[in-house]
């Protein structure tokens, strides 16, 4: 198999499903927050404040949420942060309630794309930058289904 090498721009953004980055769905952790731009301990002496971030593309600001991906088969993949980028702080879709005193606030994105990277510091991996125009509720339909996987009450022939 010969593999071809290909010039991909650096900060190449690549659409995907929902499905496709989450197959098993996300779970919110926290709240939405704004992106705020680093500051320096010198910065902070000198009274300087903190600015949101604005995606460079888009022009939009810069919104963080971290999910939980229950898909994730290394224990560093299973929290994720999705960068929304919206001009208004998003509204999540509401919480639902597991068993008595226990909420979970399942989540989709609208819109998400995908940038590779490299990621780590010590110990070097491929990663994603994450970004979404949206995030909404999930569709409801019963859990995701494993490819091969026949849906539930669908009987074999006999």
């Amino acid at each position: 198999m010969e593999v071809a090498s290909v010039a991909v721009p650096y900060g190449t953004r690549f659409e995907a499903a929902f499905d496709q980055v989450f197959p098993m769905g996300a779970l919110m952790v926290g709240e939405v927050a704004p992106d705020m731009e680093y500051m320096s301990a010198d910065d902070k002496a000198r009274g300087r404040q903190a600015k949101q971030k604005v995606d460079e593309r888009t022009g939009k600001r810069q919104w963080k949420v971290v999910v939980t991906d229950p898909s994730a088969e290394k224990e560093r993949d299973a929290s994720v942060t999705v960068t929304i980028l919206a001009d208004v702080q998003p509204v999540p879709p509401s919480a639902v309630a597991v068993m008595p005193g226990v909420e979970v606030r399942p989540v989709a994105f609208d819109g998400l794309t995908v940038e590779p990277r490299v990621m780590g510091d010590r110990y070097k991996y491929q990663g994603f930058v994450i970004r979404a125009a949206g995030i909404v509720s999930p569709q409801v339909g019963g859990a995701p289904k494993r490819s091969g996987e026949k849906p539930q009450g669908e009987q074999k022939a006999a």
